[in-house]
């Protein structure tokens, strides 16, 4: 059977699939057969080490867990004629509701008053009045299938939405050329644009300014789409008024300031970390590497190495 590297972990389902076509080895091996390797079945955080891809003379395809790919060498392995797919369209649903989720826990206060609730301080003083999210002016920065997932929930909540994109879509919302004058007309921010180079920081101390000290910033994509120290200064100062995050520029590691503040909501990372979404995007990963083997086709090619599929 072909030889197949597995980078990071796998859940025993798709172990109990891939045996029946590969030879599975652990990059945590002492010695991998690198020069036997066809394929690599890895995630988003880990990608593939460039060492490790230089290692595979022989590799042909490359299976990632997760949406986000930017840890992979994408222009290496397209000039390499290494096909890399990616798990997109399973978690769509999950990530909008995570996100509306974090618009409501951070304008109507609930994990301030469910504690409040819990430490029997209500039986002496009622909770804060909180804010609506309801009529709210939303830009959602990467209007993609996730981007368009999160304005369809939207849409329950009477929000006016805009959004800013490489392109104008043909769709019905305010579209703006520029972020940051899309950041001046909206009072939330939702991040939904991929990782990489293209956007790194692309969310500055410029924009946050210009969301202003009543915006509320929500961050879904990557933690490098925001420059973090400029957010925790603006949070600060009063320049940026709330921020709703499930994603960090260093994580698992947190600013501590973050930590102490009252206008920030914390996640770790959880926008699809469901057991349904993640059986599904772990199936994609065994249906791409399988549909490889046998075809030499894929189901979800990630845009920079489409060209390959067949």
């Amino acid at each position: 059977m072909p030889d197949l590297l597995q980078i990071g972990g796998i859940t025993d389902t798709m172990r109990d699939r891939l045996v029946e076509h590969f030879t599975i080895h652990k990059l945590s091996d002492v010695a991998y057969p690198g020069d036997s390797i066809t394929h690599i079945a890895t995630n988003g955080h880990d990608g593939v080490p460039a060492d490790v891809m230089a290692a595979c003379p022989n590799l042909k395809m490359v299976s990632c867990y997760g949406v986000g790919y930017a840890a992979i060498d994408t222009k290496t392995a397209a000039d390499r004629g290494i096909l890399v797919t990616h798990t997109p369209d399973v978690l769509n649903a999950e990530v909008a509701s995570t996100t509306i989720l974090l618009m409501l826990a951070s304008f109507r206060n609930f994990l301030h008053d469910e504690a409040h609730a819990r430490s029997g301080a209500w039986e002496d003083v009622g909770a804060p009045l909180s804010r609506s999210a309801d009529n709210r002016r939303v830009g959602i920065l990467g209007l993609g299938r996730i981007g368009q997932a999160i304005a369809d929930k939207l849409e329950a909540f009477n929000s006016d939405i805009h959004y800013h994109s490489r392109n104008k879509k043909d769709v019905p919302y305010t579209y703006h050329a520029s972020l940051t004058e899309m950041a001046k007309a909206v009072e939330v921010l939702i991040c939904i644009t991929p990782g990489g180079p293209s956007t790194h920081r692309i969310v500055n101390a410029e924009v946050m300014d210009a969301l202003g000290s009543d915006g509320t910033l929500i961050n879904v994509s990557r933690g490098s789409v925001v420059d973090e120290p400029a957010m925790v200064a603006a949070l600060q100062d009063g320049r940026l008024g709330y921020a709703a995050l499930d994603v960090f520029e260093a994580e698992p590691k947190i600013p501590d300031a973050l930590k102490t503040m009252t206008n920030v909501v914390l996640l770790p990372h959880v926008g699809s970390a469901t057991h349904e979404t993640r059986a599904a995007m772990g199936a994609l990963v065994v249906d791409n590497l399988i549909a490889h083997l046998t075809t030499g086709k894929v189901h979800t090619p990630v845009p920079e190495t489409a060209h390959l599929n067949g």
